[in-house]
């Protein structure tokens, strides 16, 4: 029997329990830049992420909720769309891979993996705070505003 059509590693798991621990891989990633698992799981979360980074550097509303459906985390969606996608200039291979050595339990070879380019959370991370904090206090601003005028003619009548 042959095995085509068949793609991903299984990792001796069900479905569900396969894209839970993909899907918390690539969201460790992205929060933390680099992790260290192993070698199978790091090649195999980097084909995955490689694709959802493609979609967060398009931008757009439709593209942005892929990206949450995929990590199934919006906080992470959310970091990787509006901080880490803007910053990667290369249009492909924005992960790397490197050997680190065998795990002292099991000997299972383990892998590094991280972004290529260089990303900065502190630039980042600090406007778009201040663009939504301005923008909520002007709404509330204006809710009240147009709560009081309305009460002021329910007043007069």
């Amino acid at each position: 029997m042959h095995r085509h059509g068949y793609k991903g590693r299984k990792f001796g798991r069900e479905t569900d329990q396969r894209l839970a621990l993909t899907r918390g891989l690539m969201c460790s990633l992205i929060k933390y830049q680099t992790i260290t698992t192993t070698l199978a799981r790091a090649k195999e979360i980097r084909r995955d992420l490689e694709k959802i980074i493609t979609i967060a550097k398009k931008g757009g509303l439709a593209n942005r909720r892929l990206v949450i459906a995929r990590l199934n985390d919006l906080e992470t969606a959310t970091l990787l769309v509006d901080v880490i996608a803007p910053q990667i200039k290369r249009d492909s291979g924005y992960l790397r891979i490197e050997h680190a050595g065998y795990r002292r339990g099991d000997n299972s070879e383990m892998g590094t993996i991280s972004f290529v380019d260089e990303i900065s959370f502190e630039e980042a991370e600090e406007k778009p705070v201040e663009k939504k904090a301005e923008g909520a206090d002007e709404k509330k601003s204006e809710a009240k505003s147009n709560a009081k005028k309305t009460s002021a003619k329910k007043e007069d009548k």
